[in-house]
């Protein structure tokens, strides 16, 4: 039995029956909707509860309904076109969770403080003011909290802006035997940042955690895409055609249609609610990175061509250093590396990976390698160092990153084959962004301004690029190994992991 009586002493004139029915719903969202509203009266004349948003809730209701499942964390993600009533959903679920539960903890995020200020808790606050629990709240910009001033600061929903430099708000989610409502709109533009830092809150026993993200689907990256692709085991994925939903403007979604196409990137995400085969300024599109992971080759397809190794020290101290190995169409990972600044190390792990491969060329980003390259000239080993800034032979492209990563975009393209269970390059890969230019050449956002925007810096994809800084012709089996074996004996402190 819920607790709902004690708080609600201070509010005027309860009724008991109401009361009555919030616990009666407390595990059925949509049983609480149909009854919360004048639906088909006043305000709400000629409306109903969409097929969707009551498929999203009957969700809730069944998962809860199963107590070996309750008080597991449901996942919801639905990504949609224009004017499906996304935010009345948000609103229903939520008032659902405050109004049926004590202690009730909601928070509600979205992509800008703008669009959370004047778009999503202005819309929330309207279905929460025309509920019929509207007098159980105290309603503000910010946050709405339950009325009894013995309850209202552990009773709350919150209205909080996402930081990457501050997510402290979003650690406070522990709500112990109670229940917990996330929800994320126009969550396509939200860092996976923020994802983690809520899935590290949600963590308490016993405890309804429900978990929803909303949005256009307007990136092909991100954690939000990634709901339906890498973690769609997890999460339970809602595709709404806004053709199909009641009370949309068919008429205008035709025109849309007739004008971009049916299988346009712009009729995909603002009308079919799907995902673009490419984001506006993406640089290697989703489309071409799944082909490569679903490409086999035979050895005899590419065992001809020169074997490259590409290096890309770790550039930050969450970054990794990585070592790629391309051969033709073929590509592998040889080694991954957490952040080492002991360059005699890694220029001993280069050379014994270069010796076991027979590599032809060493390709080493200049960033942060001139030190190891140096040391690898004293075993004798001629790696080449590469200047991501530096002048690209094709004057297309503003600099030598851009070329090489042009040139891995057209290998992907032309047959290019990489590791399906890789997802870290396969993110990697996907992830950086163009820069618009006046000159029209092709220029590659920096790594700083990926971290900003929330996305690792793509260090494995730069090392598969590597491979492609300069021509290389395959040649006879190296000489004079024995004094590089020799020198990789005499300081090999990694040999057990080198499997020396």
């Amino acid at each position: 039995m819920l607790e709902i009586h004690a708080a609600c002493e201070a509010m005027t004139d309860p009724q008991s029956s109401l009361i009555a029915m919030a616990a009666e719903c407390r595990y059925n969202p949509l049983k609480w909707a149909l009854y919360a509203w004048d639906w088909g009266r006043g305000p709400l004349e000629g409306k109903a509860i969409r097929q969707w948003q009551a498929s999203v809730m009957a969700y809730i209701r069944d998962t809860l309904a199963d107590p070996a499942r309750r008080h597991q964390p449901i996942y919801i993600a639905v990504a949609s076109g224009h004017g499906i009533g996304k935010t009345a959903a948000i609103s229903m679920v939520c008032n659902w969770a405050m109004s049926c539960w004590d202690g009730a903890k909601v928070m509600i995020t979205a992509n800008t403080e703008t669009q959370l200020r004047t778009k999503t808790s202005p819309e929330v606050a309207k279905w929460f003011k025309s509920a019929i629990t509207a007098d159980w709240f105290d309603i503000s910009t910010q946050s709405i909290k339950v009325v009894d001033p013995k309850h209202r600061e552990n009773w709350r929903l919150d209205f909080v802006t996402w930081s990457l430099t501050n997510t402290a708000a979003f650690q406070g989610l522990h709500n112990e035997g109670k229940i917990i409502v996330v929800i994320e709109d126009e969550a396509s533009e939200i860092p996976g940042e923020i994802s983690d830092v809520i899935q590290g809150a949600l963590t308490d026993e016993g405890t309804v955690i429900i978990w929803l993200k909303f949005g256009n689907p307007t990136s092909n990256t991100g954690r939000f895409r990634e709901c339906f692709r890498r973690f769609r085991h997890r999460w339970k994925t809602y595709h709404i055609d806004s053709r199909t939903v009641e009370g949309t403007n068919k008429e205008y979604f035709e025109q849309l249609r007739q004008d971009h196409g049916e299988d346009s990137d712009f009729f995909k995400v603002r009308v079919r609610g799907e995902f673009p085969s490419q984001s506006a300024n993406q640089f290697i599109g989703g489309e071409d990175v799944d082909a490569a992971r679903n490409r086999h080759l035979r050895p005899d397809q590419y065992q001809f061509a020169p074997v490259i190794i590409g290096v890309d020290p770790a550039w930050t101290g969450d970054d990794s250093f990585e070592i790629m190995l391309r051969q033709g169409l073929y590509s592998r990972s040889l080694r991954s590396v957490a952040r080492n600044d002991n360059d005699v190390e890694m220029a001993n792990i280069i050379a014994h990976l270069e010796t076991e491969h027979n590599a032809d060329a060493v390709f080493v980003d200049a960033g942060y390698g001139t030190g190891i390259v140096s040391i690898g000239r004293t075993m004798g080993r001629t790696w080449q160092l590469v200047w991501f800034a530096s002048k690209p032979n094709d004057p297309g492209y503003l600099n030598k990153r851009a070329e090489i990563w042009g040139m891995g975009k057209r290998w992907l393209r032309e047959g290019g084959v990489i590791d399906p269970r890789d997802d870290v390059l396969y993110q990697d890969l996907i992830g950086p962004e163009t820069v618009p230019r006046m000159d029209g050449r092709i220029q590659l956002e920096s790594k700083e301004d990926m971290k900003e925007r929330g996305v690792p810096s793509p260090n494995k994809a730069d090392a598969l690029m590597l491979t492609f800084a300069q021509p290389v012709v395959k040649r006879m089996v190296m000489q004079n190994t024995s004094r590089n074996d020799r020198d990789m004996e005499d300081y090999d402190p990694l040999a057990s992991m080198l499997g020396g």
